[in-house]
C-alpha cells in the first residue's frame, strides 16, 4: 500500500446542516473500517448535544462496509431511546443493496432526498 492509497482510504467528508429541528450529516466518501470513527464521533456528538432528530444524507456515499452499518444502527437505537429519530437520504444502489441484503432497508427510514426526510 502505498501512502498515496492510505490517504484515499480514509478520506470522508461529513457536514452537518440544520434544517427545521433535524441534524441532517452529509457524507462525502466512503463509510469504512478507515473512516467509521469520525462518522461514530460526529452522530454521538449530535446526541449529546441534544439533536436527536437525525438524517444521515447518503448521496455522496458510493460504500458503506459492516461498521458502518454499526454506526447507523446503534444511532438509530440510541436515537429512538431519547425520544429522536435517524434516517438516511440518498442512498445510491450499491448502498442499498447492503442495506437490502442486511435487512436494514426495513429498519432504518428511508427518504430519496434528505430535503424529504426533514419534511417527513
Amino acid at each position: 500500500m502505498t501512502s498515496d492509497d492510505a490517504s484515499s482510504e480514509e478520506q470522508l467528508s461529513l457536514r452537518v446542516e440544520h434544517h427545521d429541528g433535524h441534524a441532517v450529516v452529509v457524507g462525502r466518501g466512503e463509510i469504512d473500517l478507515a473512516t467509521v470513527g469520525g462518522f461514530r464521533l460526529v452522530l454521538n456528538e449530535l446526541m449529546v448535544d441534544g439533536h436527536v432528530r437525525v438524517v444521515v444524507d447518503l448521496t455522496e456515499v458510493p460504500f458503506i462496509d459492516s461498521s458502518a452499518l454499526g454506526a447507523l444502527v446503534a444511532a438509530h437505537r440510541r436515537a429512538r431511546g431519547l425520544g429522536g429519530s435517524l434516517a438516511v437520504a440518498g442512498i445510491q444502489p450499491p448502498v442499498a443493496r447492503i442495506l437490502e441484503l442486511t435487512g436494514l432497508d426495513r429498519v432504518l427510514a428511508s427518504y430519496a432526498t434528505a430535503r424529504d426526510a426533514v419534511g417527513r
